[in-house]
């Protein structure tokens, strides 16, 4: 991508996203960039649309707990569609293709894309739902909701179903550990895996601290 136009998508990324939440503000949207950035050089994907589609995928980021979660990354590609349609220097035959990969973006709705770039931004954000970074992000958000860190009467969801919007802990079972599996690149796969593994890890040292020891 030419720089002159990534550093304008930069600039209007960092003016439109809001810092009232930590797991979706502009580093989130650096972060997810940098690795859909990777995932594109090993796969040879097409950077004009995988910058605007990581830059932009969380434009549109009420609470979890609100009714309009659902519908966020098809506000958020409704959005950034007409932002690259105001910009004379961004080819207007690839923002459908951006519009696609933000609409996909969303891990619970399931997609599974058939447009590279629409895979690689769902891995990319999706690294970001495991390892170190993802606990950052789900107590941040678990503050916002004021949900407890975790079931007094079962922490680790042994004999019940997890729900996570009870508890913080609970996504970790509906989200995190499940993320690695449905990576779509081979690199993606990879990373995952490395941090899918710290995530056990700091569930086998937190019930070693729960038991007091």
């Amino acid at each position: 991508m030419d720089k002159k136009l990534k550093d304008k998508l930069l600039g209007m990324a960092r003016e439109r996203i809001t810092d009232d939440d930590p797991s979706h503000d502009f580093e989130h949207a650096l972060r997810v960039l940098a690795n859909a950035e990777r995932i594109a050089k090993e796969e040879k994907a097409d950077l004009d649309v995988i910058v605007p589609a990581a830059l932009f995928h969380d434009l549109v980021n009420p609470p979890k707990n609100s009714p309009r979660a659902k519908y966020a990354a098809d506000d958020s590609a409704e959005i950034t569609k007409g932002l690259l349609e105001e910009i004379k220097e961004y080819p207007a035959h690839k923002i459908e293709k951006v519009y696609l990969a933000i609409k996909s973006c969303s891990f619970n709705k399931g997609i599974s894309p058939e447009l590279l770039e629409a895979k690689i931004l769902q891995d990319a954000d999706g690294l970001e739902a495991t390892g170190a970074i993802s606990i950052m992000r789900t107590f941040a958000s678990t503050g916002q909701m004021k949900r407890p860190f975790y079931s007094k009467q079962d922490v680790f969801c042994r004999k019940r179903e997890p729900d996570s919007s009870e508890y913080a802990l609970d996504l970790f079972y509906t989200r995190l550990l499940k993320v690695g599996e449905r990576m779509h690149t081979k690199s993606a796969k990879k990373i995952a895996k490395r941090r899918t593994r710290f995530l056990n890890g700091f569930l086998k040292e937190l019930e070693l601290e729960l038991e007091g020891k």
